[in-house]
């Protein structure tokens, strides 16, 4: 699963972003990605390994949610589960 989101430009900074990708690892285990940074500028990552699905799935949505209450908008979604954005 991917989520990318955005924020809007303001004045004549670009816009920043924030992705989160959630894939099963070969040993059945899952990882999180996040990246964030402002777009054609810097960027930071993190990397979180979950063991069960549901503890990844949660985090995930964590994730989400914290971004889209500090005035992100999802741009692009994608995967089977694609998770409801409110």
């Amino acid at each position: 699963m991917r989520i990318y989101m955005q924020t809007q430009p303001v004045a004549a900074e670009p816009p920043r972003y924030y992705e989160v990708i959630l894939q099963q690892d070969l040993l059945g285990g899952w990882t999180l990605y996040r990246e964030w940074g402002q777009q054609g500028g810097r960027s930071s990552s993190k990397r979180e390994v979950y063991l069960e699905r549901d503890d990844a799935l949660n985090a995930f949505a964590q994730a989400r949610d914290a971004q889209v209450k500090r005035g992100f908008r999802v741009v692009f979604s994608q995967g089977l589960e694609a998770p409801h954005v409110r």
